[in-house]
């Protein structure tokens, strides 16, 4: 039994609230039960200056996490004067995943960045962010076409993440918390609408596993996947 009763190949509720903030060209809370992330999507026209004269854009991510979103209160990384290594790379995740699904000639000479930060934390904090922040991203690219700023969309698909794990003995989707922590094998699977795989990360905590046990983790991937691609769609209709 799951701590939290549900069965193994069942997702936690998800809901996508676009809108969110007042400033930004794209933006939207997401939430996976219990993890709450607010995404948005920021528009400048510049690149960084390596890409420049390039006539390509750049998408690139940022994350962060409330003080106060995890059981107990976490310092500040800006007060500790530098990130932590996790959040350097759950960033470059972020960037890597949603530029897998953007053409970036398309784009033409502007950077999008995407924001995610955590105010609520239960386990699965960077799949919502890949996954709120295409949300923020489609809101953005389509006012950039609504403008006339761009002709083309540089959108090319839907990318949507999801944890899996093996939690005693047993594959199960979307780890919360408590299964997280105490997991036997715990993965994450980065998908793209139509069957593309963008990244998976898979470790073995307590146990390890075999190849078997790696394709049922990516079974459910795709069955929690195709779950978030359909609420990305109703969210930005």
């Amino acid at each position: 039994m799951r701590p939290s009763s549900r069965a193994p190949d069942e997702m936690r509720a998800i809901a996508i609230e676009t809108g969110f903030t007042k400033h930004a060209e794209g933006s939207c809370l997401i939430g996976f039960g219990d993890t709450k992330v607010l995404c948005t999507a920021s528009v400048e026209r510049n690149v960084p200056p390596w890409m420049r004269g390039k006539g390509e854009g750049w998408v690139t991510g940022e994350y962060s996490m409330l003080p106060r979103a995890t059981h107990t209160r976490g310092s500040r990384e800006a007060a500790r004067g530098k990130q932590s290594g996790r959040t350097q790379e759950i960033q470059r995740l972020i960037g890597r995943s949603l530029r897998a699904v953007v053409d970036l000639r398309k784009l033409g000479e502007r950077q999008i960045t995407l924001d995610c930060d955590v105010i609520q934390a239960d386990g699965g904090t960077r799949t919502a962010a890949i996954s709120g922040a295409w949300v923020a991203l489609r809101i953005a690219v389509d006012g950039l076409i609504r403008a006339g700023e761009i002709k083309e969309d540089p959108i090319t698909a839907q990318v949507a993440a999801i944890s899996c794990g093996i939690y005693k003995g047993t594959p199960v989707l979307d780890l919360d918390y408590d299964e997280d922590s105490s997991a036997d094998a715990d993965a994450n699977f980065v998908l793209i609408d139509g069957g593309q795989i963008a990244e998976v990360q898979a470790t073995a905590e307590g146990a390890t596993y075999d190849e078997e046990g790696l394709l049922r983790l990516l079974r459910l991937a795709r069955m929690g996947c195709n779950d978030i691609f359909a609420a990305q769609r109703d969210a930005v209709k």
